[in-house]
């Protein structure tokens, strides 16, 4: 009874299995339906039992396992091209050229008259690059198959990437011959007529052809256009917009042909005329448009005229896609470019209203707070900045500067500290956060932790001028390491030797130190350099003065410097008691 049930089970799996590759692309010498080679009972047997197997694995999805299978049954009849097939196609699925090209070669040679062995054949030499193999093999496929019209094309492509144009023009010409003429057999024949030197005049009488079968077709009277244009037949290519215009008025395209043209001819007008009628257009897609303004906007510099067109433009184009985040954000920065920084910040923010997730957006904006010292935005911006990107250390930054302008020294040294830890990479932003810190911490009267964030801005940029001359002038107000307050002066003069400011500051420094002769002579250089209306260095220049004994000289510029204002709230009493005042 045992040995009765296992003959059941054994005919029924190869029942199953005779059903199961029944419908397989199976070769006609194969071991289900005749092998070259003479198999024992026993040795079908174990072939149909793991070819079984084999197929199962490769269903389940168990690739090595059915790889290994399908090599056995190679092992028990190396004539049968099924194996070789299935192998091949497991191969191919994981990524090996080498070997899915070597065993559907196997079985492609073995058995030349089973299409979907020389479909897979083909489809390897192609991902070798063996173009030219490749089209021998879809040869032989179209005499198994000739009234397949897709074989012939992919011959004909098989030829285009071989670079044998004639041969695939051919192929293409036998396609026409099959199923007359057809838009994708025309539009194959234009590429490769394009490509191919001296064969303008076939493409353009291939596109003429093209018209003739579809005259309402607008694209085909621009690509006629354009290979006119590209021939020098520019009447011609004038005259096919002008008919495009005729079929399809609102065609956006044909208005970008057109201003392509006109600017080709050194008629920028007409050429601008024509780009305003396309950006109209809401269907002309927005990145399109960028791209053409981007044109503009790099020719800007060279073309001053081109940064109002181009302003314009984006105007036409934001007032055609009101809602697009990306047409602001271009308006935005013609604006900028023409230094219009309130309506520039304005089209940013109407950006930022549509799409919160752009960076460089806010960043712009924050910037442009920055030029025009609106304080208040900038708290506002920054804050907004900081919730939605908290890795990004701009932000904290704008935000710590806000604070300090708005004089709120505290929240400004927290939300720098923060932010200073998010910057990697980026010394000169890390040198601002330092400076930045050490002015809230003066405000603060925390001078150690003032001084060492100014020290800690000078080992990343020893030339920041802003931090030299800050520092050292706070230094020399608190009379405080003075040799290291000339030091850090000194440079700034030498560095920027007609600012007045750093004069000024330098001068100071050596008054403090009582050196009043070289005092009064940097102090002097500053007033000669543009100070003569500030406050503050006519009464330093008043001080030193006094301290050289020209009491009336120090006199007449405290009076000056009260004229001025901004001088210091010793002054009055300066003046009253012709005395000097610290």
């Amino acid at each position: 009874m045992r040995n009765r049930y296992i003959l059941i089970v054994v005919i029924g799996v190869l029942f199953f299995t005779s059903c199961k590759t029944s419908n397989k692309p199976v070769s006609s010498t194969d071991s289900q339906s005749g092998s070259k080679k003479n198999l024992s009972e026993r040795e079908r047997w174990g072939y149909d039992l793991k070819f079984y197997e084999a197929d199962k694995q490769q269903i389940l999805g168990n690739y090595e396992q059915a790889a290994s299978l399908f090599a056995d049954c190679i092992k028990i009849d190396a004539t049968n091209p099924a194996a070789y097939y299935e192998l091949a196609k497991i191969y191919q699925y994981g990524g090996d050229k080498d070997k899915s090209l070597e065993f559907s070669g196997k079985a492609a040679n073995m058995d030349q008259k089973n299409t979907w062995y020389q479909l897979l054949y083909a489809d390897c030499l192609f991902a070798k690059k063996k173009y030219e193999e490749t089209a021998e093999i879809y040869q032989r496929i179209i005499k198994i198959n000739p009234d397949k019209i897709e074989m012939y094309f992919e011959l004909a492509e098989s030829y285009v990437y071989a670079n044998k144009p004639q041969e695939a023009l051919k192929v293409y010409d036998k396609i026409e011959q099959k199923v007359g003429p057809s838009e994708e057999n025309s539009l194959q024949k234009i590429q490769i007529y394009k490509q191919m030197k001296g064969k303008d005049k076939e493409a353009i009488a291939e596109l003429n052809k093209l018209i003739q079968l579809n005259p309402k077709q607008a694209k085909y009277y621009g690509m006629l256009g354009e290979l006119y244009l590209s021939n020098g037949q520019k009447e011609k290519a004038l005259q096919a917009y002008n008919d495009l215009l005729k079929i399809d008025p609102s065609n956006a395209f044909v208005h970008l042909s057109l201003a392509q043209y006109y600017y080709a001819e050194k008629q920028e007008d007409k050429g601008f005329e024509e780009y305003k009628e396309a950006f109209k257009n809401d269907k002309l897609d927005i990145d399109t448009k960028a791209k053409i303004l981007a044109w503009y906007y790099e020719s800007a510099e060279k073309k001053p005229a081109m940064k109002l067109q181009g302003e314009e433009l984006s105007k036409i184009m934001v007032d055609a896609h009101p809602d697009d985040a990306k047409a602001y954000f271009i308006y935005g920065n013609f604006l900028l470019q023409d230094k219009k920084l309130t309506e520039a910040r304005d089209a940013y923010r109407k950006a930022n209203a549509r799409d919160k997730t752009q960076y460089i957006v806010w960043a712009e904006v924050l910037d442009i707070d920055s030029h025009l010292n609106d304080f208040e935005s900038m708290l506002f911006d920054s804050k907004q900045t900081m919730e939605l990107f908290p890795a990004q250390p701009a932000g904290y930054l704008y935000s710590g500067v806000a604070n300090l302008e708005k004089k709120n020294y505290t929240q400004a040294i927290t939300v720098l500290k923060e932010g200073k830890d998010y910057v990697v990479d980026n010394n000169p932003l890390l040198a601002q956060f330092y400076t930045s810190l050490g002015d809230a911490y003066e405000r603060t009267k925390d001078y150690k932790a003032s001084d060492e964030a100014y020290e800690k801005a000078l080992e990343i940029d020893s030339k920041n001028v802003y931090v030299l001359n800050n520092y050292a002038y706070y230094l020399s107000l608190r009379k405080e390491k003075l040799e290291r307050a000339e030091e850090m002066s000194k440079k700034t003069v030498d560095i920027e030797p007609n600012n007045n400011s750093y004069l000024d500051t330098y001068g100071w420094i050596l008054y403090q130190k009582g050196s009043y002769e070289e005092a009064k002579k940097w102090i002097g250089k500053a007033l000669d350099n543009g100070a003569r209306s500030n406050g503050v260095i006519l009464e330093h220049y008043g001080d030193v003065l006094y301290k050289l004994g020209e009491t009336d000289k120090a006199l007449e510029y405290w009076n000056q410097a009260k004229q001025n204002g901004g001088a210091s709230e010793f002054l009055d009493k300066k003046i009253a008691d012709k005395k000097l005042y610290e």
